[in-house]
């Protein structure tokens, strides 16, 4: 493998179609596509300022490297990418891509991140600010997960997250096949119109949650006192630790809780076959 250390480049494309290459302490400062259609990189502890700079590399292994705000949509049609301890500033990352591992990383401008990207693995990664990370992705596999961007896991596919904080305004929308562990979602209309989607041992927090989803599953969940209007037109099988303030209009299943404060079926109401019962009278306990 060549190594290439300790250089600056500026212009467009100055790096274009090399191949089996290490870069080492290299600063891309301006213009455009500064590496391009190239195969088989490494590159550590290095600097990028110019847009577009890492387009259509196929094997690539980055490392402690910094892209600055204005390395906008840099990372786009590469497939077979590692990133480890690395910081994004810039919007638009990870475009089109298949084959995506990422550890440490933080992304701080996370605005239209992750989109068309199949087969993503991450580990402790963190996403601020920005709207809709993960759009369109597939077979994704996410363990250390911190977000407040907005609209995150939006037409998803294949998903499993664990130990994750997302704070949000929605979440997994139109997705399907998702499961989640040990994870806190704080977010109005998490999981609307999903199907198979299970959380294992979550916490929620936000309004009208669980609405329109196919094949609904919560185990040992629990769920913030303000959360209200909740599995509306959905079928779903849940298991809640606490309370519910407000279960309406669900379709079908099975809804068990410690306590349940109200029940809807109004006029926008389908026919129901869903059991819907505070847990102490199912075990014969006089409820509280």
């Amino acid at each position: 493998m060549n190594t290439i250390s300790n250089k600056q480049y500026g212009g467009e494309r100055p790096l274009f179609g090399v191949s089996d290459t290490r870069l080492e302490n290299i600063v891309i400062t301006d213009g455009e596509s500064g590496i391009k259609f190239c195969k088989n990189i490494e590159c550590d502890n290095s600097k990028f300022y110019g847009k577009y700079p890492w387009w259509h590399v196929d094997g690539s292994l980055i490392t402690r490297c910094y892209f600055a705000p204005g390395s906008r949509s840099a990372i786009w049609y590469s497939d077979n990418m590692t990133m480890k301890d690395s910081v994004i500033d810039g919007p638009k990352f990870f475009r089109e891509m298949n084959g995506l591992t990422l550890e440490n990383v933080r992304i701080n401008d996370a605005d239209e991140t992750f989109w068309h990207v199949n087969g993503v693995r991450a580990t402790n990664l963190r996403l601020h600010e920005g709207t809709y990370p993960f759009m369109h992705s597939s077979d994704i596999y996410v363990d250390g997960l911190e977000s407040d961007a907005k609209y995150i896991f939006q037409y998803c596919k294949n998903v499993e997250v664990h130990h994750a904080k997302i704070t949000t305004k929605d979440s997994f929308w139109e997705c399907e096949n998702v499961t989640v562990y040990d994870s806190e979602i704080d977010g109005e209309y998490t999981a609307w119109h999903s199907k198979n989607v299970r959380f294992v041992n979550c916490h929620f927090a936000g309004e009208q949650l669980f609405c329109y989803v196919d094949n609904l599953v919560l185990e040992n969940c629990t769920i913030d006192a303000a959360s209200d209007r909740m599995f509306e037109d959905s079928t779903v099988e849940a298991d809640i630790r606490g309370s519910i303030t407000e279960v309406k209009n669900p379709v079908a299943g099975h809804i068990v809780a410690d306590k349940i404060g109200k029940v809807t079926f109004d006029r926008y109401a389908r026919p129901t076959t869903c059991v819907i019962e505070e847990r102490c009278s199912k075990d014969g306990q006089e409820c509280a």
